[in-house]
């Protein structure tokens, strides 16, 4: 099964540099240009429509909480392509699609904020990639690491819920 590209593009593309080069390198990597698709659609219905698609999300070094919508979708984060030093690509698929490459995870989850908790994560468990605050007072956190097994164990040892793997890289 040959999947196509598909690139999520949520700014206004008149005169973007980011955005042509995001489609640059997407066809340089796939052989094909890529459908796009603007801000009005989520990756749900997009995947929804297109269920063989590898879905190309950019997130900008000013983004937070670009992965909350994933959660508990059938959607894998399985790649990324640095673009630009602004700009990298998320190569989203539906997990049955996803081939399980590398060892690196992206792991959700919500925590109370505690800075034991952080000095822990970032021991070598997994290192804090984006953080996103919750109304709750309860912090949405994506960890990038090896052991999924150890790392829900710690979770689950300080009282905090573990949201899912969300990829791998």
């Amino acid at each position: 099964m040959r999947q196509f590209p598909i690139l999520y593009w949520p700014r206004k593309t008149t005169g973007d540099e980011a955005y042509q080069l995001a489609r640059k390198v997407i066809s340089n990597n796939t052989g094909v240009m890529p459908t796009v698709y603007g801000a009005d659609t989520d990756i749900a219905t997009i995947l929804a429509q297109n269920p063989d698609a590898a879905v190309y999300y950019p997130v900008f070094c000013e983004s937070t909480g670009w992965w909350g919508e994933l959660l508990g979708g059938d959607a894998v984060v399985t790649n990324k392509v640095i673009i630009s030093p602004e700009c990298q690509l998320m190569v989203i698929e539906l997990q049955k699609n996803a081939k399980k490459t590398g060892q690196h995870q992206l792991l959700a989850a919500e925590i109370y904020p505690t800075s034991g908790f952080f000095k822990k994560m970032n021991s070598g468990i997994a290192t804090v990639a984006d953080m996103l605050a919750t109304d709750a007072g309860t912090i949405l956190a994506l960890f990038s690491g090896k052991n999924q097994t150890q790392f829900i164990n710690i979770l689950e040892s300080t009282g905090n819920s573990y949201l899912g793997c969300i990829g791998r890289y």
